[in-house]
């Protein structure tokens, strides 16, 4: 589509013309997703579409329960620590952003009174500052008032290098000033195309000063409400167990009239995804289901019953494979997998690429996820615009013989391969999930066809997605050769998601392993080109210097995508509820009811 058909097309949606419906479905018809055809209406000055989910009930409370099923655990509250998803979801119950992206990527205000624009005076001309006008009469739980005092004190908070936040990266090259009580602006050093990171979604919940003022900082994981929280959000905290079960109350004084429905709301978590998805789907004791990674036929016969149905909405999310180049069986200053260090075998670009060889994608598509996920060989599938084309995927048992034969990689009498006495053995690391488990019995048979041993390892997904930085089995420590993991496109733009391939987000003992990068390589030319894009106002530029980080790493084969997922849950027949996949699943909880 040219530019004079565009502007034609963002003209008739302005003056009612051409609904907004229509001009999203036009746009996907020649490649441009929901999310970005609704940021080019909200650059050209047209207000974001509403609430995605049509609220019905005409009083708060009254519903009774709401029983939420997370089959990984949440094991802490304050959302800047929360690099898990559990995590995640868990602590946006009780804490809100100053707004959330809805399914089609529509920014939604939460604590904010309108999403910024060119017209109604958010966004300056010259792409450098945005400002907030933020909702009045907001309460925190204890009673005070929330102002724009929190605001400014959560960019000081997550901003803080000693505060060692999971959200660090998208606070540290900003300056957030207060305007008036209700007034912030967000100052960028340059251009910011993608401005809404900062207070948006999964990173973007306000912290109240008055809970955390003493604690920024080194203290940050000393402040008692990290576990208590006090927050703004339609629910109270009343009790949590982590690793167990959290439990909260409305709140009587929360800011949307009528919401929320439910009187209290409990997250169980614990067991597997098959028992979760049962449990909402066959027998009715849960009413909601989260990240339902279960064979697609095992949910189909699951759904047959009639008592509950799943959702599958588009998302940017990727499971993929990270090949260690670092050595993790040696400790270099108390950590392993340290940048000092080179991986025996792994850092040779040969074994990485006849390793990739090896995966059978088609495979593990077809016959484990179905609707959960499209085989790639990209790590940005969504927007369209922002995948690679030029990225494919291969098969080939034979071909990678060939490669590991020519590099000098000879088979033993055990039918390894080695080289200077250097074995292809590795240990291959995921979490306890049956298509996991089977993802990782295709890989290894395959392996064995090459010459390369792989010891299956897996881990209970509560522990594995813990933020506990004394736990040596966390995804983020990669404490092994190989790992498998989903890893969650936050926004319908990658910039914030590819800052995982980026050299100042490598996850360090350093950092707690909070850093993004947990694979620890880096490229000066992907470092580059990230840079560029951070500022690069024209959009085709940008996504092909977005691209070129995503082919870098990928080229590289240091990260291995297998498949682009869908986020597939389940809820009982008369829950109405509002899954985005550009978003955590209770990020707009508040506006949940029962039909």
């Amino acid at each position: 589509m040219d530019e004079h058909k565009l502007r034609e097309l963002v003209a008739g949606v302005k003056d009612g013309a051409v609904s907004r419906r229509a001009f999203i479905q036009r746009l996907a018809a020649v490649g441009i997703t929901a999310p970005i055809a609704s940021q080019i209406l909200a650059w050209n000055d047209v207000a974001m579409a509403q609430a995605s989910l049509a609220y019905k009930p005409t009083k708060a409370g009254g519903g009774g329960p709401l029983k939420l099923l997370l089959w990984q655990a949440p094991t802490l509250l304050n959302p800047h620590f929360a690099s898990g998803t559990k995590d995640q979801i868990a602590g946006r119950i009780f804490f809100e952003p100053l707004a959330g992206w809805d399914k089609d990527g529509n920014l939604t205000p939460q604590l904010a009174a309108e999403v910024p624009t060119r017209a109604n005076g958010g966004l300056s001309a010259d792409g450098t500052v945005v400002t907030w006008k933020l909702k009045q009469g907001v309460k925190w739980h204890d009673g005070k008032p929330f102002t724009a005092d929190d605001v400014v004190f959560t960019w000081e908070y997550a901003a803080d290098p000693a505060t060692a936040a999971y959200t660090t990266g998208s606070y540290t090259n900003i300056k957030v000033e207060k305007v008036d009580d209700h007034t912030v602006k967000v100052i960028f050093k340059e251009a910011t195309p993608f401005w809404a990171d900062p207070f948006v979604g999964v990173v973007g919940q306000i912290l109240p000063k008055h809970h955390f003022g003493e604690y920024k900082g080194a203290k940050s994981r000393e402040a008692p409400a990290n576990l208590k929280p006090v927050g703004t959000g339609p629910y109270k905290f009343v009790d949590f167990k982590p690793g167990d079960i959290l439990i909260g109350a409305r709140n009587e004084d929360y800011h949307v009239k009528n919401q929320p429905h439910f009187d209290t709301i409990e997250v169980k978590g614990g067991g597997d995804a098959v028992s979760a998805a049962r449990a909402v789907l066959q027998t009715g004791e849960f009413d909601y289901a989260w990240n339902l990674q279960v064979e697609d036929e095992v949910l189909k016969r699951m759904e047959t019953g009639g008592r509950g149905k799943v959702s599958a909405v588009a998302s940017g999310d990727i499971e993929f494979i990270i090949l260690n180049t670092t050595d993790p069986w040696t400790e270099v200053d108390g950590e392993r997998s340290s940048v000092k260090t080179k991986h025996p075998t792994l850092s040779d670009p040969k074994v990485r690429e006849a390793f990739n060889l090896l995966i059978d994608r088609d495979s593990i598509q077809k016959f484990i996820y179905g609707r959960g996920g499209t085989a790639t060989a990209s790590f940005v599938n969504e927007p369209k615009q922002f995948k690679s084309q030029k990225l494919k995927y291969e098969f080939n048992v034979d071909k990678a013989n060939k490669i590991l034969d020519d590099a000098g990689y000879k088979k033993g009498p055990d039918g390894i391969r080695e080289k200077d006495g250097k074995k292809l053995k590795y240990v291959y690391q995921t979490s306890i999930n049956a298509p996991r488990q089977k993802t990782q019995a295709i890989i290894k048979q395959a392996c064995q066809k090459a010459g390369i041993d792989l010891e299956l390892k897996s881990v209970t997904a509560s522990v594995f997605f813990s933020s506990d930085v004394a736990n040596p089995d966390t995804y983020t420590k990669l404490y092994v050769d190989i790992e498998m993991y989903t890893t969650t496109q936050p926004q319908p733009d990658p910039e914030r998601f590819l800052n995982q391939f980026v050299s100042w987000e490598v996850a360090t003992k350093e950092n707690k392993w909070l850093g993004r990068n947990v694979s620890r390589y880096s490229d000066p030319e992907a470092d580059k080109a990230y840079k560029a894009a951070q500022k690069e106002l024209d959009p085709v530029k940008r996504a092909a210097l977005l691209i070129k980080v995503n082919e870098i790493f990928c080229e590289a084969n240091v990260i291995l995508p297998l498949l682009s997922r869908t986020r597939v849950a389940a809820s009982v027949t008369n829950l109405m509820h509002d899954h985005s996949g550009w978003d955590v699943d209770t990020w707009n909880v508040a506006a949940w009811y029962r039909s």
